[in-house]
């Protein structure tokens, strides 16, 4: 545990508490509005938390050889993360684009 300082490690716990808190408070805005789009970026964001656990892990164990492929399945996570995150921000801008579609009144015939 010697890889990091203390205050690295307060950021390193503390940002990882903070994303599985921002998972939660996004499923639970999506329990309240019933709007699935919240659900996928609440799954979306897992492959970013599976990335930072890695992080931790490898430097908790002080960077060891052996667990150089945690370093590899980080990094993979990373990018399959930003790919799930990119994802489901499109589903997000999508859905709000169809809501406005929906909410805008039909235009009527003008009489003559």
């Amino acid at each position: 545990m010697n890889a990091l300082s203390i205050p690295t490690w307060m950021i390193h716990v503390s940002s990882v508490i903070e994303w599985i808190a921002a998972i939660w408070f996004i499923w639970q805005y999506g329990e309240q509005t019933r709007d699935r789009v919240w659900w996928g970026l609440s799954f979306a964001m897992l492959p970013a938390l599976v990335s930072a656990m890695c992080a931790c892990t490898w430097h908790f164990f002080d960077n060891p050889q052996s667990l150089e492929w945690l370093v590899t399945l980080q990094a993979a996570m990373t990018v399959v993360g930003n790919c799930t995150l990119m994802a489901a921000g499109w589903w997000i801008w999508r859905s709000r684009d169809k809501i406005a579609d929906s909410e805008t009144p039909a235009s009527t015939p003008k009489e003559v």
